[in-house]
């Protein structure tokens, strides 16, 4: 026999996959050009010159061995230590390599951080909209994922919401800004709240509550707006982060887990972590872009790409009638669809060429994720198809 649970994940993609999927198949049928996919978070504008030439650089200069051989398991020591100390010049913290643990993307990373610290019973808290995926990883732990209804006026935290839910089977909370499918950056003064009722609680319930956070877009924000970083608000967090984003490296899958230097029972949890990366197999991250986020690390691709995009889509679809609450950072607007079922919603923008995905897995039924890390040129094409969309419904 075989895992029922496996089987279901295995059989069925995510949502986000499969609407992929489907523009793969359209554009064989009718050119790429002619199929506008706003399916999937695949960053369009190019690494940074650092990449490549330090690829180049690495190849040439570097035993090949050495290369492409194993690291210690949770990372090049050296590599965690220019990470660590990117870190604190930036945000005035205290890491060290040994608070790292390299990982194959942000999805290992929070992965990795609920299999360190899930138990029976054990209970994760979420906002939504929140990423898919957080479901699957924390059901794999035996621990149950608990959503917060979303604020469909701000797509901010609601607290009031958070605090009927809170209990003492909560383990940790995940949270992810700027926000993927929102667009939302929690604000300072939402961090605050929220830190003060996990200090509360924690004295409260008698045991720690960690914080996770999700933080592959961290440097896709625009104008002056500020992410704040959560160990300096919270001691029990963990920063989850990945370079797919900031260094356009999603197919490479490297990234880390940072654990707060003044964690709780610290020294623990990082043995935590690193057993936790052993029993799901995620030891040695790729070799090769350890080496490589060493050299680039504070470096980023041309996100201002991600700015014009936001704008012209965002200016066209509010003018076409869309309500969308207007999106601080990432590279996603989160529409209310215009029609009540989402899904249907979807289907009829295919007859368009329309690739968008449902937010019913994201917890917002009745709303649909647009990825414009696309081309420029593919979203001015798209407007027209998005205006006789509208139409349809008035």
């Amino acid at each position: 026999m075989f895992s029922q649970q496996m089987y279901t994940l295995g059989s069925r993609r995510s949502v986000i996959r499969e609407i992929f999927e489907y523009g793969k198949i359209r554009s064989q049928q009718i050119g790429a050009e002619n199929v506008f996919d706003f399916s999937i978070g695949n960053p369009n504008v190019p690494a940074p010159a650092c990449v490549n030439e330090t690829l180049v650089k690495l190849i040439q200069t570097m035993d090949s061995t050495a290369l492409h051989g194993y690291t210690s398991a949770q990372g090049d020591q050296g590599v965690r230590a220019a990470i660590a100390g990117n870190l604190n010049a930036r945000f005035g913290t205290r890491f060290t390599a040994n608070h790292l643990y390299m990982t194959v993307g942000a999805a290992a990373s929070v992965s990795i951080c609920c299999k360190a610290v899930a138990q029976p019973e054990d209970e994760f808290i979420t906002f939504a909209p929140y990423f898919t995926e957080y479901r699957v990883f924390v059901e794999a732990t035996g621990a149950k994922l608990v959503v917060v209804p979303p604020d469909l006026d701000s797509f901010q935290m609601d607290f009031d919401a958070f605090q009927g839910l809170i209990n003492p089977h909560t383990k940790a909370v995940i949270i992810n800004s700027p926000n993927n499918p929102s667009g939302v950056v929690y604000s300072k003064e939402t961090i605050q709240q929220l830190c003060g009722i996990l200090e509360q609680k924690q004295k409260e319930y008698g045991h720690p509550i960690y914080l996770i956070t999700d933080e592959p877009y961290r440097e896709i924000v625009y104008g002056d707006i500020e992410v704040p970083f959560l160990t300096n608000y919270y001691k029990n967090t963990f920063v989850c982060y990945s370079f797919s984003k900031s260094l356009s490296l999603p197919g490479e899958r490297i990234g880390y887990v940072a654990v707060g230097y003044e964690m709780e029972e610290g020294d623990k949890i990082y043995a935590a972590v690193c057993g936790a990366g052993r029993a799901l197999g995620y030891v040695c991250a790729p070799s090769l872009f350890q080496y490589l986020v060493k050299e680039c690390v504070g470096q980023t691709s041309d996100l201002s790409v991600y700015k014009q995009n936001r704008d012209l889509l965002y200016n066209a679809l509010t003018g076409y009638g869309y309500t969308c609450v207007h999106p601080d950072g990432a590279f996603y607007l989160f529409v209310k669809a215009l029609e009540k079922d989402a899904y249907a919603f979807c289907e009829r923008a295919k007859k368009y060429e329309l690739l968008l995905v449902p937010g019913d897995d994201f917890g917002c039924p009745g709303y649909v994720r647009v990825s414009y890390c696309v081309k420029t040129s593919t979203i001015q094409k798209a407007l027209p198809a998005f205006q006789k969309l509208a139409e349809e419904y008035k």
